[in-house]
């Protein structure tokens, strides 16, 4: 039954190809624009470590003074070295992470390679296993070179293939700002979108291209970059010192349970009064623990105009689809004769029904296929643009299919109004008519 009706959309087709077109068009010009915004919000709001998210969380605490200070303000983002070094001995979590992140020049050591910069992260032992690094070559390091500033380093496979040509690379050394540090793995490729674990720098930019310990960082001296707020009473001469009042340090748990954090928070809520008690602290506690969606909503990790993009695409759709009804129902109207010669020969209005119906619904498969070609076309003019999202917008399989869904359930939407009509045509008029 369904391929007789459809045959008879594709004689409609032909008989009224303009109005056809032009239906095609509204809807595809519609799922277009609603699939590109559409696909660039999904890459740009979704879980970037979906298995453990909610076990994941960024620690805040407020060591500011007393001056200024206004009960429930948010307080810092960053914590101090004294308290990330002090939180990360105590080690009250499963695991932990203290970070931050810097630069260098690496020297290839090879005539053909001139020497040139990389990004580095300077973090501690358990980055690695709490944001699950997938690792080519090795492993990260122990918490021992943590302690003992261990001139160690983890690479990335750009990296490696550059300085070895992606032979396994562990055990041999990578010569950074004039200090040679050797290497215990190699990371494979890894881009979490956005890049969570430091919003801050380059939310979309790649992960960066060496690892190593914090506590090496500072012993050599090595340059670091992200924001920093020095806010004590006395000048600081280096803000990167141990017991300086600078936050710049991000720190990260992992919990065994989502339902841990409430412990854990009274623990940073205890460990904040004792500083207090200490003279360090001069506020009351004010803690902020939060797991990685809820990082990601606070710091406005999706851009806001990619959500008014997003609407507004939405909104034009809903245009289309109106005028697509309107563009139906001229053209079901316009076959009322034909409807009533049907009726008179004993089809019922539940078949006159199915049958616009189906024809919307083959419209809507056309105005699918050109809206992909739309909404490629689209995409590829977003990766033109400066922002730094850009380069992430691509169309995977999972949207592929809800274009055409999305394409097929809008045009039948838009058909049911004209078809309801159509079926009401009563024979004996238009037998009469004729």
């Amino acid at each position: 039954m369904f391929s007789y009706y459809f045959k008879l959309a594709l004689r409609s087709f032909g008989r009224n190809k303009i109005l056809t077109a032009l239906m095609v068009l509204a809807i595809a010009l519609g799922i277009g624009a609603a699939m590109t915004t559409l696909t660039v919000f999904k890459v740009l709001s979704g879980d970037p470590i979906p298995h453990k998210s909610d076990r994941l969380f960024y620690v805040q605490m407020d060591p500011g003074m007393r001056e200024g200070y206004q009960p429930g303000e948010e307080p810092e983002m960053q914590l101090t070295r004294f308290d990330a070094e002090e939180l990360l001995r105590q080690k009250k979590a499963p695991r932990q992470a203290m970070m931050t992140g810097g630069g260098g020049i690496v020297d290839p050591r090879v005539d053909a390679l001139k020497p040139f910069s990389v990004d580095m992260r300077y973090t501690s032992a358990d980055f690695f296993p709490m944001f699950d690094t997938p690792l080519l070559f090795g492993q990260g390091w122990s918490s021992a070179e943590d302690t003992g500033r261990g001139r160690v380093a983890v690479i990335g496979k750009e990296l490696n293939e550059k300085l070895f040509k992606g032979a396994n690379s562990v055990g041999k050394e990578v010569l950074i700002e004039g200090h040679a540090l050797r290497i215990v793995g190699v990371m494979d490729e890894w881009v979490p979108n956005p890049k969570f674990y430091d919003l801050y720098t380059g939310r979309f930019d790649a992960a960066e291209d060496v690892f190593l310990p914090f506590s090496t960082a500072i012993d050599l001296k090595l340059d670091r970059n992200g924001s920093m707020n020095c806010f004590g009473r006395e000048i600081v001469n280096d803000a990167t010192a141990q017991n300086v009042p600078c936050a710049w340090i991000q720190y990260w748990v992992e919990l065994d349970s989502p339902s841990d954090a409430g412990g854990f928070k009274a623990y940073l809520d205890n460990y904040s009064e004792q500083q207090r008690a200490a003279g360090r602290f001069e506020r009351p506690a004010n803690t902020r623990l939060r797991n990685v969606m809820d990082l990601m909503e606070y710091r406005n990790a999706v851009p806001g105009d990619v959500r008014l993009q997003m609407w507004l695409a939405f909104g034009f759709l809903l245009v289309c689809l109106v005028n697509t009804v309107g563009l139906l129902l001229a053209k079901f109207l316009r076959r009322s004769g034909e409807i009533g010669v049907r009726r008179a020969l004993g089809a019922s209005r539940g078949e006159i029904f199915k049958q616009c119906l189906v024809e919307a619904g083959t419209i809507g498969l056309a105005g699918g296929l050109l809206g992909l070609v739309f909404a490629l076309f689209g995409l590829w003019a977003v990766r033109q643009r400066p922002a730094e999202y850009a380069s992430l917008a691509h169309l995977d399989g999972s949207m592929l299919l809800l274009t055409f869904v999305l394409a097929i359930f809008a045009s039948m939407l838009a058909g049911i109004l004209p078809a309801w009509r159509a079926m009401q045509v009563t024979p004996a008029l238009q037998l009469k008519s004729q």
